[in-house]
């Protein structure tokens, strides 16, 4: 995979969040000594602490940050030192409010909160090229830091920028993408509804419009924008860091938000990549009714998916310790036993190789003091402590998994262009949220692991070739360079698979003249002559196998493609109901040494019961484990050796079967035949042969 990853841990590494503004100096020793005591070894620090350095305009103070960091020398604790550009100080927002960002009626957001500054005020830049480079130039070269994080997670909170200076900045980026107006007009369609530019100050970030008539092409065009003030913004801190870092020492942020290009971030300013896992948003009291079919804590799986194809050997900044919740939002549940242990786990068997949980102590004040840690207010130890030291014993027990390659069965195919686009079509988003959580789901009850790749501008063949097949949803937007790039993957042996609504959208999600899949149509051979959802007047429809003895059906859901094959093409399953009974539903076309399939639905965990299967990639592991669907199963490979994560969500005991000799690398013993795991329990087996 194309992915920029200068560094990567040598060993399972366990850390903690710490806030030793928070807490009385008295405290710090004691603190350090009993992380040490149970595992942890690397602390963050400082990402909210403005004031601690700078604690008014012009005057520098490191006294602070110094004593700490020496007293984690002389323990033996290193360091992740955090920018402080995410909470601004008060002196700052209120002698300079043009730093502040504004909701889209242009109302700002004032001190108070946090991230409420924006990316593209020059007076913020100013303070925070200052910030940035007085704390690595003083702390940069101390023993105890080992990194630096980069402000605190970009784009969370707001994802979307509305100030004056973000307005200027807009132009500046269209001006740069398209030269002229003329240009701009036309890849707008500005000609509909009037809305044709002749002077480039007519131009603004979007705003408040009447009925929601938003213009797509300007808003996909905006999250590009906002993508890249993002990265701009942390690529500036990342260039002077560098000045100032050890060479050995890594660079990176804490994510995974909205509206910005992680891969790009990833490879452009980062060394490594971290991730904030909280699998107990899925039991959070304000989760939607009717949420239960997500498989709840579970889902945090398909995030890490996410982050491993950004980063494939990533960092865990925050992982979940305690209950979840701030005193306006988010109540949760604490952790049953286990659950720490499982959650941390679920990260590793995903790639994680540094796990940090937050955070050390749940803090007195402010709007967290329900946002818990390992500790509670009283201190003492408790049972979240006993079981980060066992977690921290189960994970350095598994060192040898650390850099491990997480072993796949198919890719799941995305872009950025795709992703903005769902922000602003709603057909488009509601196929592509349908597809995804189902293949997810898919891929989680049948053993069938994915990796998600990212079609990006330096993509190459060898991105996809190891993948024996690929499922490309919805790419609704398409070009020359993907089309060329999937049909060499085809011609050389692999297996495409698009859904239904590939194809009709030009880069600037203009629709285009061509019969659709557009562009994909010279691949997959198929010719949709109709589409509609489904109607709700109607019972749901499904299609018949062909070929099949026992007119075996799947089910094609929520919106179809009525499709017509093209010379040389053959048809799979024909539509068994509706007005289009009888038409293509499914289609498949060689192409060189591989072929394409024309799903013509979205995709559900029933049809992709058939599709696994028929592409012969269902249950790669079988020959190792027999597990039920309650159990997520990942494997990870390094050296020759494989290594088999096993892991119950479940809140009671379950069975499986071990099908060849294996040893359980938490106690060192040999296992076969059947197993049975604990509620919310974990196990890591070296797997024989």
């Amino acid at each position: 995979m194309n992915n920029k990853q200068n560094y990567e841990w040598k060993k399972m590494t366990m850390g903690t969040c710490y806030y030793p503004e928070h807490w009385k100096k008295e405290l710090w020793a004691e603190d350090l000594d009993r992380m040490l005591d149970v595992g942890i070894t690397v602390i963050r620090i400082a990402e909210f602490a403005w004031n601690k350095v700078e604690p008014e305009e012009g005057r520098f103070e490191f006294g602070f940050f110094d004593e700490l960091l020496d007293l984690c020398e002389q323990k033996g604790m290193k360091v992740i030192f955090g920018t402080p550009t995410a909470t601004p100080p008060a002196w700052l927002t209120e002698k300079y409010p043009e730093v502040l960002n504004a909701s889209k009626d242009g109302v700002l957001y004032r001190h108070g909160g946090r991230r409420h500054y924006n990316y593209n005020s020059p007076v913020y830049r100013e303070f925070s090229v200052r910030i940035v480079e007085k704390e690595a130039e003083h702390y940069g070269k101390h023993p105890a830091v080992v990194g630096w994080q980069i402000d605190n997670e970009l784009n969370c909170e707001t994802n979307e920028f509305y100030s004056a200076a973000d307005s200027v900045a807009f132009r500046v980026f269209l001006k740069e993408k398209y030269g002229t107006l003329e240009a701009l007009n036309e890849a707008w369609g500005t000609v509909f509804w009037n809305q044709t530019y002749t002077d480039w100050k007519e131009i603004y970030v979007p705003r408040t419009v009447l009925n929601m008539g938003i213009n797509p092409h300007q808003h996909l065009d905006y999250y590009r924008f906002l993508s890249d003030s993002t990265l701009k913004y942390c690529g500036m801190q990342a260039e002077i860091i560098r000045k100032y870092k050890k060479p050995e020492d890594f660079i990176t942020t804490n994510g995974m938000f909205w509206n910005v290009d992680n891969h790009r971030m990833e490879k452009d300013c980062l060394d490594v990549y971290t991730y904030d896992s909280y699998p107990s948003f899925a039991f959070g009291l304000d989760r939607a009714p009717g949420a239960a079919d997500d498989l709840n804590d579970r889902k945090w799986t398909m995030h890490l998916n996410e982050v491993r194809s950004i980063c494939p050997h990533f960092g865990i900044m925050e992982q979940q310790s305690g209950a979840n919740g701030w005193t306006t939002r988010m109540e949760g549940p604490a952790p049953r036993p286990g659950q720490l242990t499982l959650w941390a786990m679920q990260s590793a068997a995903q790639g994680a190789d540094y796990i940090s949980f937050f955070r050390w102590r749940t803090c007195t004040v402010g709007t967290e003091i329900y946002w818990h840690g390992i500790l509670d207010y009283d201190n003492r130890d408790n049972r979240k402590l006993a079981e980060v030291k066992d977690f921290y014993q189960k994970f350095r027990s598994i060192d040898a998994v650390c850099g491990a390659k997480n072993v796949a069965a198919f890719a799941l195919i995305k872009d950025y262009d795709n992703e903005w686009d769902t922000e602003v079509d709603a057909w488009h988003r509601r196929v592509a949220e349908k597809s995804e959580k189902e293949i997810f789901i898919a891929s989680e009850l049948y053993h069938t692991p994915y990796d998600i790749v990212y079609l990006q501008e330096d993509s190459e063949l060898s991105d996809l070739t190891e993948y024996p097949a690929v499922i490309y949803p919805h790419p609704v937007i398409m070009d020359e360079r993907r089309a060329r790039l999937l049909r060499e993957y085809v011609e050389q042996g692999g297996v495409l698979v698009i859904g239904c609504r590939s194809g009709y959208k030009d880069m600037n999600g203009r629709c285009v003249m061509m019969p659709q899949p557009g562009l994909l149509q010279e691949i997959t051979g198929s010719d949709v002559r109709d589409f509609t959802f489904e109607s709700p007047a109607e019972e749901a429809v499904w299609a018949e196998l062909k070929g099949s003895r026992e007119r075996e059906t799947i089910e094609m859901p929520l919106f179809n493609d009525i499709l017509e094959p093209l010379d040389g093409t053959e048809v799979l399953a024909v539509y068994g109901n509706s007005y289009y009974a009888g038409k293509a539903a499914v289609t498949e076309r060689k192409l060189g040494d591989g072929k394409a399939i024309h799903f013509g639905s979205t995709f559900s965990r029933r049809n992709l019961n058939w599709l696994f299967e028929y592409l012969e990639i269902k249950e790669p592991f079988a020959n190792v484990i027999d597990a039920p669907d309650t159990l997520e199963i990942v494997m990870r490979e390094k050296e020759g050796k494989r290594y088999l994560f096993v892991l119950n969500f479940q809140n009671q005991d379950v069975e499986f079967t071990l099908r060849k000799k294996a040893r359980l690398m938490y106690t060192g013993e040999e296992a076969e035949g059947k197993q049975k795991i604990l509620a919310y329990g974990t196990a890591v087996y070296e797997v024989a042969g």
